[in-house]
């Protein structure tokens, strides 16, 4: 049986943090996900919930610009941190480069891990811009896709690349 003290609710904090180039400030439980804040209390469902045990990478955003899941992220972890979402990749002009690559190379079937893969693609890109098919796997390595089979999924990737290199 419960004791009493085991049902009362979590403490709660205030969370606060960047969310795409937005000051983002909640008083929330302290044991709320990341994952949970930005779908439920943002509304922003760009980020899937899929497996909640980080294996699929359906939830990937960026943390501080390293590919993080926020299904296992804690809310008080990212305090004081810049969050990027894959709403927070494309400009109102234009698609990010690596949104666009995926598009144009039919990087996604279903689509529903294609926000997650996107997100991977773009940190390993800002750290390693000409990266080696090896590089490319091991960055998609924590992202599950059900659908693609990978090739157009690494095709796009090889495009945003190529875009890269092509840009002055």
């Amino acid at each position: 049986m419960k004791k009493q003290s085991d049902l009362q609710p979590a403490p709660s904090s205030v969370f606060h943090c960047t969310v795409n180039g937005e000051d983002v400030q909640l008083r929330l439980p302290a044991d709320k996900r990341l994952l949970a804040i930005i779908r439920e209390d943002m509304e922003l469902t760009g980020t899937k919930r899929s497996c909640e045990i980080g294996r699929c990478g359906a939830c990937m955003v960026l943390i501080d610009g390293k590919p993080v899941n926020a299904c296992l992220t804690m809310a008080y972890q990212c305090s004081g941190k810049a969050i990027t979402t894959i709403e927070g990749l494309a400009r109102p002009e234009s698609l990010h480069p690596v949104q666009q690559a995926f598009l144009d190379e039919g990087g996604y079937q279903c689509g529903y891990c294609t926000p997650g893969m996107i997100i991977s693609v773009t940190a390993l890109l800002e750290d390693i811009p000409n990266p080696s098919e090896g590089e490319i796997e091991e960055a998609l390595s924590g992202n599950l896709c059900r659908c693609t089979g990978y090739g157009g999924i690494v095709r796009a990737v090889k495009r945003a690349i190529d875009q890269r290199r092509e840009r002055p």
